[in-house]
């Protein structure tokens, strides 16, 4: 059975994001760079900066003013947080031609916008800093799904139906049915991306967040998230009475679980606008 790694290999050629992704990460990466450098490249993409422009609108961000350039928007949320916006902004660009059999791509991107503005917005409740940050890690959460789908469709399909009728975890039946699951996968295609480690450590280590060193609160983060919309996706009757936790994840963030209803409402609220920036077809599913 091949590994993840080799997996994301033979599909690199399809999984590419545009170049403007690569262009801004140059320009964060350099150094000797500028706030101006950067509002110059993002400029260069039209359609990139006005996405870009909607979200720092959006209530993810809440400012009081309207922020109405780019060059401002970089001022106010500086490069990092600007290239986690990019990449939002065109993950889902990149995927959206991309035939997959027997995956429902909609409803993936449902569950992965809802993952990233839960991811936010429990981050923030725990007082953690740069809160809109994990966004991006809950948003690429599941992304390994796409790999799988692409290189064994009936396999990773098969291992949904049977992590549903069984006591077992996806991830399980996705190791012994393909021989690596979509959390390996996932943080080997966003490696192979040059995205930050944080990023690369909350996606491979999302399942098991005390093995993830010294991302693990990014990883506890990503986790809490994916399996809040994992418990709310599961069929009613097969739906456990509790969300299945780490306590690992629990005690690094100190989530209250009195605060669930209150974020998942927002979160479902802010749900069709972030999907209309992320995967526009979606909406109409």
């Amino acid at each position: 059975m091949p590994t993840a790694e080799e997996l994301v290999q033979s599909c690199t050629s399809i999984f590419s994001l545009p170049e403007i992704y690569f262009r801004v990460r140059e320009v964060v990466d350099d150094s000797n760079s500028t706030m101006g450098d950067l509002a110059e490249v993002l400029k260069l993409d039209p359609a990139i900066s006005a996405r870009l422009l909607r979200i720092v609108n959006s209530p993810v961000y809440g400012f009081s003013k309207q922020v109405d350039t780019i060059s401002r928007a970089v001022s106010l949320l500086g490069t990092q947080a600007i290239i986690d916006l990019v990449t939002a902004t065109t993950v889902g660009k990149t995927f959206a031609g991309i035939p997959i059999q027997l995956m429902d791509v909609s409803k993936f991107w449902h569950r992965s916008v809802l993952c990233a503005l839960l991811a936010g917005k429990i981050a923030k409740s725990c007082g953690i800093k740069d809160s809109e940050r994990f966004f991006v890690e809950g948003l690429l959460r599941d992304l390994g799904h796409f790999v799988l789908y692409q290189y064994a469709p009936q396999r990773a399909q098969s291992a949904l139906i049977e992590a549903g009728h069984l006591d077992v975890s996806l991830a399980e039946v996705e190791r012994s049915n393909i021989g690596c699951d979509f959390a390996e996968v996932g943080a080997e295609l966003v490696r192979s991306w040059g995205m930050p480690l944080q990023i690369e450590q909350a996606i491979r280590h999302q399942l098991s967040p005390s093995e993830a060193g010294d991302y693990v609160q990014h990883a506890a983060i990503v986790h809490l998230a994916g399996a809040i919309v994992d418990c709310v996706e599961h069929d009613s009757k097969q739906r456990p009475t509790e969300v299945p936790f780490d306590p690992q994840a629990l005690k690094e963030t100190g989530f209250v679980m009195a605060d669930l209803p209150k974020l998942m409402t927002g979160a479902q609220a802010q749900l069709n606008e972030m999907l209309a920036l992320v995967y526009p077809q979606a909406i109409a599913a």
